[in-house]
């Protein structure tokens, strides 16, 4: 859970700072789905967690 959440935001700091020095559109979108993939990861991951909590 730390390292997805580590992951997510420091592309989300990535993003900003992109921003910020007004890089391309391609640049940005990058920074965005590496943030939605990690937000995708999470949401599996603590599923899977509640699923494996309810079998013990």
């Amino acid at each position: 859970m730390k390292v997805l959440l580590s992951g997510i935001s420091l592309w989300m700091v990535a993003f900003v700072i992109e921003l910020l020095r007004g890089a391309s559109g391609t640049t940005l979108w990058i920074c965005l789905n590496g943030a939605a993939l990690g937000v995708i990861g999470l949401i599996y991951s603590v599923r899977r967690l509640r699923k494996e909590a309810l079998k013990n």
